[in-house]
């Protein structure tokens, strides 16, 4: 039997081999999972490249990619737009070399302007990297009283008197958390994503995701989108009405996701990725978590230059402004429209 490895497109049927070789990879994330490409193709509407190395008829190696054309964000291959982490996954650099070369020839032959591989690791080579998030990780500790200590002193008093307001904690409804995601990231001028991303997470990954709210008497108060994925627990994506300030509706929140992962069993706690020095960076910091850098590598093909779609870039400054003047109906009719094209 011969030892070539061959790269294919994932076959409908292997998705559980697929998922299997995910589970099996420590440097694979939830992202990595088959399930995305539906997500992706149906919620967002983007064509998918999702690569398998195989040897000897057995799995070696992943790649999913995903491709974005958009007249106001660029045309560009990503692995993976909409996850914070992605790029190959590979049992050996060989398999590695392989998947690598194959984004950039299938970038090539897309005419994209360039190649982004999201990775949580540096890959070591030459190409331009954009380090502009951080990822945050923490380990939760076997009693509720370790965890505790675990975070800053003030911080820990900011939970205590968030408790104290009577907030309590809810399995809530992808409509729940739905109102309350689009009015805080209207607030802070970002288009939401369409409704139908959050129902087919939760319908394709039914056992691995949950919507998490605090609420008081009863009113959702802060709400998040969790992920579970190995020994790991992950709010994604989160948000909060403007009484969460005052009542500390997101730091009970961010408590009560640890404590509830605890009793399902995870021992590490990813609260995804941050830009340095803004405000959700130091909240996360002051909760206990500990930043690692994050590395945003990219081939370029048509450009010059990286993508920049983010909102530190000043030419998107009057569209945030613009957007968080809104009124919030409308944020939610045309957001998708926009959104699907940010990844």
């Amino acid at each position: 039997m011969s030892d070539e490895i061959t790269l294919e497109i994932l076959d409908a049927g292997e998705e559980a081999a697929w998922d299997e070789f995910v589970h099996a990879q420590p440097a694979a994330s939830f992202f990595h999972l088959s399930g995305w490409r539906g997500i992706l193709e149906s919620a967002l509407g983007h064509k998918t490249y999702y690569f398998v190395a195989k040897q000897q008829n057995r799995i070696v190696g992943i790649l999913p990619l995903v491709h974005i054309k958009s007249l106001l964000f660029g045309n560009n291959l990503s692995s993976l737009a909409f996850g914070a982490y992605g790029g190959p996954s590979a049992e050996n650099p060989a398999v590695l070399d392989l998947l690598n070369e194959r984004a950039v020839a299938l970038g090539k032959e897309l005419r994209v302007g360039a190649v982004e591989f999201r990775l949580r690791e540096a890959s070591g080579r030459q190409r331009p990297t954009k380090e502009l998030y951080e990822r945050f990780v923490k380990p939760i500790l076997p009693s509720e009283d370790e965890n505790m200590q675990a975070i800053r002193s003030k911080q820990r008093n900011v939970i205590r008197k968030g408790m104290k307001n009577g907030l309590e904690l809810q399995v809530g409804t992808v409509e729940s958390f739905y109102d309350i995601y689009a009015e805080s990231v209207r607030n802070l001028g970002t288009p939401v994503f369409p409704v139908s991303l959050f129902r087919q997470m939760m319908t394709t990954f039914p056992e691995s995701t949950e919507i998490l709210t605090v609420a008081l008497d009863g009113e959702p108060i802060s709400s998040a989108l969790v992920y579970y994925h190995g020994n790991e627990v992950c709010p994604y994506y989160w948000g909060g009405k403007f009484a969460a300030r005052a009542l500390k509706g997101n730091d009970v929140l961010a408590w009560k996701i640890m404590c509830r992962a605890a009793e399902r069993g995870c021992t590490s706690f990813d609260f995804g990725r941050s830009k340095r020095d803004t405000g959700p960076y130091q909240w996360k910091l002051n909760l206990g978590f500990e930043p690692f850098q994050l590395y945003y590598e990219y081939e370029l093909i048509q450009e010059t230059e990286m993508p920049s779609v983010n909102p530190l870039n000043p030419k998107y400054r009057l569209f945030i402004d613009t957007w968080k003047k809104l009124p919030l109906p409308l944020a939610k009719l045309i957001g998708p429209a926009v959104s699907r094209s940010l990844g």
